[in-house]
This record gives C-alpha cells, sequence and structure tokens, in this order.
C-alpha cells in the first residue's frame, strides 16, 4: 500500500495509490498512516480519489488511523468516488468524518 503525504498551508495531505483498501491490505494502510500521520499540522485530510473498492477491513482501518491521531487532530476524507462513497453512506460513517467531494473543495473549504 503506497501513501504520498505532503504539507500545505497548515493542512497535511495523504493520498492514496492503491485502487482498493480490502482486508488484504488493512494492516499495511494503517501502518503506513501511522507512519505519514505521526506528526503534523491538526487537520489531515485522506485523498481517496484513487480507491475504487473498499470493504469493512478497510473502513476499519481508516477509523483506526483516525483514532490514532494525537490530541486534537483531525481527519477528513476528499475524492471518493462513487462506489466508495456509497459504502460510507450506507455504513453511516459519513457522519463520522467530514467528507469532500473533491481534494481541492476540501483544501478550499479547510484552509486556515
Amino acid at each position: 500500500m503506497e501513501l504520498s503525504s505532503k504539507t500545505e498551508e497548515q493542512l497535511h495531505i495523504v493520498s492514496v495509490h492503491g485502487s482498493r483498501i480490502d482486508a488484504a491490505v488493512a494492516l499495511e494502510f494503517k501502518d503506513a498512516m501511522r507512519t505519514k500521520t505521526d506528526s503534523g499540522p491538526e487537520q489531515v485530510i485522506l485523498d481517496l480519489s484513487a480507491v475504487e473498492f473498499i470493504d469493512s477491513s478497510g473502513l476499519g482501518a481508516i477509523v483506526a488511523a483516525m483514532k490514532n491521531l494525537s490530541g486534537d487532530r483531525k481527519l477528513a476524507l476528499a475524492g471518493l468516488t462513487p462506489t466508495v462513497e456509497k459504502v460510507f453512506r450506507l455504513t453511516r460513517m459519513d457522519t463520522v468524518f467530514q467528507v469532500f467531494t473533491t481534494l481541492d473543495g476540501a483544501l478550499e473549504e479547510l484552509r486556515p
């Protein structure tokens, strides 16, 4: 599971470079997220625009990544494809996370 990260105007952006977050990669994803987000700005944005499929293990890994953030740090999601967005909506996880249609939309809304 390859992730990249960058900091832009007090926002930490983590991008997923894989089409699936499922049971096969969930543990690897959690570890990679922990490494990428162990420090940095208060607001973290997870760019899921490349992800075409997510299962319950993937959802659990994203929740775990949110819970691993220290202090008052927050995790927002951006770029959910229709299939992934449907999973978040059906599981009501869209009420747990701030969800943005695009990364640009998230950046515009969350910039300090």
